[in-house]
């Protein structure tokens, strides 16, 4: 049985356990929650989703500020290991040390910090740009040196397969490794073909996955430690986008597609907060609205 350990030491005890960490996207602590209630074992901050909320696409419109304040809220709210993007440490490697120490303070578990320019894009949009690998080696010796806790995870992103190729990206991640990164990170991973190369060409370092080319059990048989899945964002927009459209065109939404406001404010732990109102005496209402919410 895995020890109690902080999440930080946990990941680091799942990542060595010879199973694939899957750790699904969630945009905020409310899905955080969610993927933690149906039995996930570590969750993954995403940029995208994080920039999708705030209402902008993923482009780097998003300060270091906004991006650890909700790695913060999220951190806060489960007890599994948090995984976060740190885009580009936003900035140069000075800039990348205080990331490190920001990310660290909120309770993340693990970041990965990547080589494009900044500001960046998703890993999976046209146009993107990379840095030298030297100044990302910097870089990462900066995240490396700004880091206190020897549990936390570095993890070293390259996006340079559809800037400069597979041959550059396979030396970037070898730099990368040696300049002590405990893990890459190949983004923009778009067939099964190249799934399989990353696998082989890389298969002596400690790998992460982002996407859903595969399922989980197929991904793990490659040998990658670490799998981040996105589909979720596209889930929740496609959900809500019907529901919305449903309610427009209807003027009701069906019951089936919903949850109640039990469940969720069960999740979110207000039986607690009753427990501690009578713990602590806080006087409570006596009208119809005392107690657990009702209805959806």
């Amino acid at each position: 049985m895995m020890a109690a350990t902080a999440p930080r030491g946990r990941l680091r005890e799942m990542l060595v356990s010879g199973r694939m960490v899957v750790a699904p996207f969630i945009l905020n602590a409310l899905h955080a929650r969610i993927a933690e209630e149906v039995g996930f074992g570590a969750v993954y901050m995403t940029g995208s989703g994080t920039s999708a909320e705030k209402g902008y696409p993923d482009v780097g419109y998003l300060t270091q500020t906004e991006m650890v304040s909700n790695a913060r809220y999220i951190s806060n709210a489960v007890s599994v290991p948090v995984i976060a993007d740190a885009d580009t440490g936003y900035g140069n490697a000075i800039n990348v040390w205080r990331t490190v120490r920001e990310y660290e303070d909120a309770g993340v578990a693990a970041i990965h910090i990547e080589d494009q320019s900044f500001p960046k894009k998703c890993g999976f949009f046209a146009g993107k740009q990379v840095v030298p690998a030297d100044e990302m080696v910097g870089k990462l010796r900066a995240a490396l040196d700004a880091r206190r806790d020897a549990d936390f995870v570095i993890i070293a992103r390259c996006d340079a397969y559809a800037v400069n190729g597979w041959e550059d990206t396979v030396a970037r991640c070898h730099a990368y490794m040696d300049a002590g990164a405990d893990m890459v990170f190949v983004d923009g991973i778009r067939t099964v073909e190249d799934l399989k190369a990353y696998a082989t060409d890389l298969a002596h370092f400690p790998r992460m996955y982002n996407g859903d080319l595969l399922p989980t059990q197929d991904v793990e048989a490659m040998g990658y430690r670490l799998m981040i899945c996105g589909s979720t964002i596209w889930l929740v927009y496609q959900a809500v986008h019907d529901a919305f459209s449903e309610l427009k065109q209807t003027g009701k939404v069906d019951p089936a597609r919903y949850g109640t406001r039990e469940d969720v404010a069960n999740l979110l732990g207000l039986p607690g907060v009753y427990e501690m109102e009578r713990k602590y005496g806080v006087p409570v209402s006596d009208g119809p609205s005392n107690g657990p919410p009702n209805g959806r």
